[in-house]
């Protein structure tokens, strides 16, 4: 009796199993793990902060690519943004089980009202557009070892990407750094530079100037040429760190004691892990496909295309 019971319990267990889902957690304070989610429902609808209505994914996803990436960018580059933003929503929001912010800490969302605010006598156009790049990846999403991928994204590398490892202690066998050359080609301000007084400097990291800052200020890098650390006067922050207290663009930095002034000269915009936008941009201007984009920036990886209810992942062709 018990082993009929058992031998029940195992088939249950068996017949359910296409319908879960494996999630990887990667988190820096923690070792990921792997937990079977819930069963999808359908249609999948995300509900974003500050929005009255839980939106269709595919809308969703149209109104991310509009907010986070120019609508005058080649539409693999397009193409590339509408499958990474797809990703990072459903392993973001457990396939729509939780609301996601529409910050750039997550991703930016803008609402039908809003692109024609931000596009006014071109609405039109841009829309079209948009509507047949996000169309034509439905479905498509990225994959690791049949796992949805953390899809970071950022705005412009300084020609070569950040690890996840550098970034936050913990290493992603998928973000791993890779070139992303000649991004100033597209990019407006790669190089920026910004001028604080000695005591601006000071205040910034909570200190009262002395000469003693100048003379035992230390960097250390990582090996795509962002500050992992600093050092002065015998305290440590990270690259991180300096970039917010200082409000820079990105932990590409070099700084110079000149006078009563400090310099700091910086390269790139963003965090710097996983697809460089602008460096999408110049791969599709070299004729490079979307999948191929993403297949550069997230190593490892596939692309894959799911049924309505992400029931059935199957392999999506590779070239574009």
């Amino acid at each position: 009796m018990k082993q009929n019971i058992l031998l029940l319990f195992i088939v249950i267990c068996l017949l359910l199993l296409p319908f879960l889902l494996i999630k990887e957690k990667h988190d820096a304070k923690s070792p990921p793990s792997l937990e079977l989610d819930f069963e999808i429902e359908c249609p999948i609808l995300i509900e974003v902060k500050g929005e009255q209505q839980k939106i269709p994914l595919e809308t969703y996803v149209l109104g991310v690519v509009a907010a986070e990436m120019p609508i005058s960018f080649h539409e693999e580059a397009l193409k590339a943004q509408s499958i990474a933003a797809r990703t990072y929503v459903l392993r973001e929001t457990n396939y729509g089980e939780t609301p996601i912010e529409k910050t750039v800490q997550k991703q930016v969302y803008a609402s039908e009202e809003e692109r024609k605010k931000k596009w006014g006598s071109s609405f039109e156009e841009y829309e079209e557009k948009l509507r047949k790049v996000v169309a034509s990846t439905e479905g498509e999403i990225i994959v690791y070892k049949d796992q949805l991928i953390t899809a970071m994204f950022f705005s412009t590398s300084n020609g070569q990407t950040e690890s996840a490892e550098n970034y936050s202690g913990y290493a992603i066998p998928y973000l791993v750094s890779v070139p992303s050359e000649e991004e100033e080609l597209f990019a407006p301000n790669v190089n920026k530079q910004f001028e604080y007084t000695k005591k601006e400097w000071a205040n910034a990291f909570g200190l009262k100037w002395s000469e003693s800052i100048a003379k035992t200020f230390q960097v250390t890098k990582t090996d795509s040429n962002r500050v992992e650390s600093v050092q002065i006067n015998g305290k440590t922050w990270t690259g991180r760190e300096v970039r917010t207290l200082l409000g820079l663009p990105s932990t590409d930095f070099k700084v110079t004691f000149k006078n009563d002034k400090v310099i700091v000269d910086t390269v790139g915009y963003g965090h710097g892990v996983g697809m460089s936008q602008y460096g999408a941009e110049v791969l599709a201007h070299d004729s490079v496909g979307a999948h191929d984009i993403l297949l550069h920036y997230y190593k490892g990886t596939e692309i894959k295309s799911f049924s309505t209810c992400l029931k059935s992942p199957s392999n999506a062709n590779n070239s574009n």
